[in-house]
C-alpha cells in the first residue's frame, strides 16, 4: 500500500477506525436497558456516527476518483476500490440495522443523474413504445419516492434524537438555574 502520508490512506484509516467504533457501540447496545433515555442517547450517538461514516466514505470515493492516473498502479487502484467497497458494505449493513437509508445517492434521489432528456427518449417511438416508456418512468418515479420516504424517515429519526438531546439540555439548564437561585438567595441572607 502507499505511504501513510497519502491523504487517501489516512482518510481510509480514520473511516475504518470509525466503523470499528460504531461496531463496538452496536455490540455494547445489547447490555443497555431496552428503553429509556440511556438507550436512546446511545442509539442517537450510533446514528450520528453512521451518518459521519457515510460522509467520510463519500469523501474517500471522491479522493479516489481524483488520484492522478500514473501516481499509483492499477493493482493499487483496484485494491483501494475493493477496500472502499468492503467498508461501504459494512456501513450499509450497520445503517440497515438502524433503518437508516441516508446512503441513498442524492443525485439518484432527486433525478439529477438522468443522462437523456425526455424528448430524446421519445424520439422514434410509436404509441406502444411511448406507453412502455411512460410505465418505465412511473416505475422510476415510484422507486425515487420510496428512496425519498426512507430518507425522510431517517431524517425524522435524527430530528427525534436532536429533540431528545435538546430536552435533556433544557432540563439541565433549568436545574442549574434553580441551583443558582438557591445559592443566590443563600448568599443574600447569609
Amino acid at each position: 500500500m502507499a505511504s501513510s502520508s497519502d491523504p487517501w490512506v489516512k482518510e481510509y484509516n480514520e473511516a475504518s477506525r470509525l466503523a470499528d467504533d460504531i461496531s463496538s457501540m452496536i455490540a455494547d447496545r445489547g447490555s443497555l436497558p431496552q428503553s429509556g433515555p440511556e438507550i436512546m442517547r446511545h442509539t442517537s450517538a450510533i446514528r450520528r456516527k453512521i451518518t459521519i461514516l457515510g460522509t467520510r466514505l463519500d469523501s474517500l470515493e471522491s479522493l479516489l476518483t481524483r488520484i492522478p492516473p500514473k501516481s499509483i498502479t492499477d493493482k493499487e487502484m483496484h485494491k483501494r476500490q475493493d477496500m472502499l467497497s468492503n467498508l461501504k458494505s459494512k456501513a450499509k449493513q450497520m445503517a440497515t440495522s438502524f433503518n437508516m437509508s441516508n446512503f441513498a445517492n442524492r443525485e439518484d434521489l432527486l433525478g439529477q443523474s438522468k443522462k437523456a432528456d425526455d424528448m430524446s427518449r421519445v424520439a422514434g417511438l410509436d404509441n406502444q413504445g411511448i406507453v412502455g416508456l411512460q410505465r418505465q418512468i412511473m416505475k422510476e418515479q415510484d422507486e425515487g419516492l420510496e428512496k425519498l420516504e426512507e430518507t425522510v424517515l431517517s431524517t425524522k429519526h435524527i430530528a427525534l434524537a436532536v429533540n431528545e438531546e435538546l430536552t435533556l439540555h433544557t432540563r439541565l439548564i433549568d436545574d442549574l438555574e434553580d441551583h443558582v437561585d438557591v445559592t443566590n438567595s443563600r448568599l443574600q441572607f447569609g
